[in-house]
């Protein structure tokens, strides 16, 4: 026959729904504390109990020292008592020993029956928590029990959710005691319990009803690959077949559409889109803007500016494409990862008709178009006075705008893999120093932020792709552009370079270095050319008229020679030498006539390429002629 504590056990583990030993664990640690209140133990010593489940006895064992005569009988046991508990205990051991009071069983029962209830609520809230997280991102059935305007809560059997207004269905209304379906949304520890919050507006809301309605998905034979939804309106789903033979589709929808109406009313009528997932991200778009039928469908992967996909579409498709308020435009950018730009056939032939004949970039395709640019004119002249459209003409416009989209796209790409060449070239250094630090005046630095140009390699940039791109920022002129390409040819762009950069630079010092040693005279006939070409630059800078008509065509002519750095070791030295004497009399000519007549004409200055024997490798040298003197002041540059 079973006690009474038998009896009272087996009754807590079943109404609290916890194993035996969490209660029995509760118990014994109502009981410590019991014995701690009762005798007033100290904190530091360790205090035990043991429950008899069988009979409820209640033993307490407290840790004490071994002495050989006791002081404090509540912390100290004789060596014979001890060896009762411990056989080889010793003196100065501890021990735990038998201390349960006599009258224990009365004072615990009053005392420990709060400290019971409160661990029991305890180890109820870790067993609801250990059950809730492990289902945390599955979906659960609950009922309604109660609905405030901030939320509705969900009794889930042991446990409460909580489904916030945010998380539920936009129009769905709820009555007290309806069964739902929700999504485990999250699940938190917290003083009074777990907190579970529910939803039913997760895009894994759906995932989880298509696997509980779709056989096939659960088997291994269809996979979701992607879902947009924006509850209570709209939801794209994405699937794939995984077996040869199977029709995603048709297993997703059901025979007359009995699976997929099933959710639909779960869900509170929200319309379901299921399509067809294609690896061609062109296909996969056009089947993402489904229901609307699309003409054609043209990517464009920008690096900076992200993926982009324009969409045409014939014109009685256009608000079918978009939806009411843009929900099936903007589902299909979620579902295929692409912004979408969706334009009528109409518009999108009157952009390629404007870019062949007003975009000179395209003069050779609008050669090629020449026969058909009429006809366009012509049909889209008819489509403006609302005049009929055959459909042979919507059939001739699509052609042409695929044949103009395409050829816009390869040339984007085409400048993609110039500009990646490009910043292959520059500097890492360049792109870390700011176009505050080049010593330009305030004014052009500001002009050239307010442009975009936030660092030197972005000038470099911008040089390299087109020479003439500097003076198109709005407020730089010409002067203020050479005053920017001067800037950054003073600049050392300090950094470790890679192996094959150091390789190539080491064979142009070779080539260069060998050619020198070939054709340079020695160390006197250097000293004798360079006076000589210090007499013939004086020459020139006295035949100003000459070189000012000269000026222009030199200036045309150095205009395909790159002036930026990056690439300084593959350019020729002479025609370098050659085109900065030109800009350099250019600027002394420009000086000369601003300057008053009563100022003082500028220095001449030239400059000359030179191998030096020491440094063992070509360098420039600038010399400037001072005033009223014959001597000539030197200055050397590094070019390589």
């Amino acid at each position: 026959m079973k006690s009474e504590f038998q009896l009272a056990f087996n009754e807590i583990t079943d109404r609290f729904g916890l194993s035996r030993d969490t209660v029995l664990e509760a118990v014994e640690a109502a009981m410590v504390s019991a014995y701690r209140r009762t005798v007033d133990a100290p904190g530091a010593q360790e205090v035990r109990a043991k429950v008899n489940p069988e009979t409820g006895e209640v033993r307490i064992f407290v840790e004490k020292e071994v002495v050989d005569s006791i002081h404090n009988p509540q912390t100290e046991v004789l060596l014979e008592e001890a060896r009762r508990y411990d056989p080889e205990a010793q003196l100065g051991d501890m021990v735990f020993v038998d201390a349960t009071p006599e009258d224990f069983g009365r004072v615990a029962a009053q005392t420990a029956k709060q400290v019971i209830l409160q661990r029991l609520r305890e180890a109820e809230r870790d067993a609801q928590y250990e059950e809730f997280v492990e289902r945390e991102g599955d979906m659960v059935h609950g009922t309604v029990h109660s609905i405030t305007p901030q939320a509705v809560t969900v009794g889930l059997g042991r446990a409460e959710a909580i489904l916030p207004r945010n998380q539920q269905i936009p129009g769905e209304r709820f009555r007290v005691r309806d069964r739902i379906r929700v999504y485990v949304l999250e699940v938190r520890k917290s003083s009074r319990g777990p907190v579970i919050i529910v939803s039913r507006s997760h895009p894994n809301m759906l995932r989880r009803l298509l696997e509980m309605e779709v056989p096939e998905i659960g088997q291994g034979l269809v996979e979701i690959k992607g879902i947009a939804r924006e509850a209570g309106k709209r939801a794209k789903v994405a699937v794939a077949a995984l077996r040869e033979g199977v029709d995603p589709v048709g297993a997703c929808v059901g025979i007359r559409g009995v699976r997929i109406q099933s959710i639909v009313r779960d869900l509170n009528d929200e319309k379901i889109d299921v399509i067809e997932w294609n690896p061609d991200p062109a296909v996969f778009i056009a089947k993402a803007l489904s229901p609307a039928r699309v003409s054609g469908v043209y990517l464009d992967e920008d690096p900076e500016r992200g993926r982009t996909a324009m969409v045409v579409v014939p014109e009685d498709q256009l608000s079918l494409a978009i939806g009411r308020s843009g929900v099936n435009a903007r589902l299909a950018a979620k579902l295929t990862g692409w912004r979408i730009d969706i334009k009528s056939l109409t518009e999108a032939a009157t952009e390629s008709l404007y870019l062949l004949q007003e975009v000179p970039e395209y003069k050779t395709l609008a050669q090629q178009e020449a026969e058909n640019l009429e006809k366009v004119e012509g049909i889209l002249a008819r489509k403006a006075e609302n005049r009929p459209i055959t459909p042979e003409e919507y059939s001739f416009l699509t052609a042409f705008v695929d044949r103009v989209q395409k050829e816009v796209m390869a040339r984007r790409q085409t400048e993609r893999q110039r500009l990646a060449e490009v910043r292959a070239r520059v500097p890492a250094g360049a792109y870390r120093l700011p176009v505050e630090d080049l010593g330009l005046p305030t004014r052009i630095t500001n002009l050239i932020k307010e442009a975009g140009l936030e660092t030197a390699g972005d000038l470099l940039e911008q040089l390299a792709m087109d020479r003439d791109a500097l003076e198109r920022i709005p407020g730089i002129g010409p002067k203020s552009a050479d005053q920017i390409r001067d800037a950054l040819a003073e600049q050392t762009y300090e950094e470790p370079e890679s192996v094959e950069v150091e390789m190539l630079k080491a064979e142009a010092v070779t080539g260069a270095e060998v050619e020198a040693a070939e054709a340079a005279p020695p160390a006197e006939e250097a000293v004798a050319e360079a006076e000589t070409e210090v007499g013939l630059a004086e020459a020139e800078a006295a035949e100003e008229p000459k070189v000012a008509k000269e000026a222009e065509p030199a200036a045309e002519e150095s205009a395909a020679a790159p002036e930026i750095p990056i690439a300084l070791d593959q350019v020729d030295l002479e025609e370098l030498l050659e085109e900065v004497e030109v800009e350099e009399a250019e600027e002394e000519l420009e000086q000369e006539l601003l300057e008053p007549p009563k100022k003082r004409k500028k220095r001449p200055v030239t400059r000359v390429v030179e191998f030096d024997p020491e440094l063992g490798e070509m360098v420039v040298r600038r010399r400037r002629k001072r005033a009223g003197e014959d001597e000539w002041d030197e200055e050397w540059e590094d070019y390589l």
